[in-house]
């Protein structure tokens, strides 16, 4: 079970009639209490530069719908060589997604250790893509009751990173009021079936998203 951390000492604004497009508020910190509570408020950070810390709150937000993930027939070929596993390689999945070679990267060490933080405290999870014992892809994100906020992903395999979309889409099935964020679309987003919504729909179902019940396989 997760462990809630200190609460932050910083006290996030509202963003209704926020700017849909650049940051909602600069600075504060990356600490567990203060992560949480903006993704309770429906902000994600997101380095600006080197030195700034944003927080962003886009209108209108990507989200996968857990029953609308678009499967290709190359992929369904992909997932009966592929092994899915949940929180076995999480500072190896973190390590992925943070390749320094990888282009437009962001995730600078400061955060990294602030989701290893996370994870520690059970709120970070993988889903994690093996292929022949080695790990070929995976994501990360933040769970929150039945809401996941998808972070960052990374293949080493062809087809590995959409396979761990997909499974993240199988895992939170079960979850009545599941909520998928990936906070901004994509050409190759869509095309996995991510679809946007208004800020305010976002709002209000992240609301009962994190009361609601998680899957099981955080509990693992």
């Amino acid at each position: 079970m997760a462990v809630e951390p200190p609460p932050s000492s910083w006290v996030f604004p509202s963003i209704d009639g926020a700017d849909p497009e650049g940051p909602v508020a600069i600075g504060g910190d990356l600490e567990p209490g203060t992560l949480l509570a903006g993704y309770r408020a429906g902000v994600f950070p997101m380095p600006i530069g080197r030195r700034r810390l944003g927080w962003w709150s886009p209108d209108p937000r990507a989200v996968l719908p857990v029953d609308g993930f678009h499967a290709s027939r190359s992929l369904h070929r992909s997932m009966r060589r592929f092994e899915v596993r949940v929180d076995t390689s999480f500072d190896s999945v973190l390590a992925g997604c943070a390749e320094p070679s990888r282009p437009h990267g962001w995730i600078s060490p400061p955060i990294v250790e602030a989701y290893r933080r996370l994870h520690d405290l059970g709120w970070a999870h993988s889903i994690e893509i093996w292929r022949d014992g080695e790990l070929a892809g995976g994501l990360y994100g933040v769970a929150i009751g039945s809401f996941f906020a998808g972070e960052s992903m990374f293949h080493r395999v062809s087809d590995a990173s959409k396979a761990a979309v997909w499974a993240l889409a199988r895992l939170m099935e079960g979850c009545e009021h599941a909520l998928i964020d990936v906070q901004w679309s994509t050409p190759h987003l869509e095309s996995l079936g991510v679809v946007e919504i208004t800020r305010d729909d976002y709002l209000q179902r992240l609301g009962v998203a994190t009361a609601s019940a998680p899957p099981a396989a955080w509990a693992m």
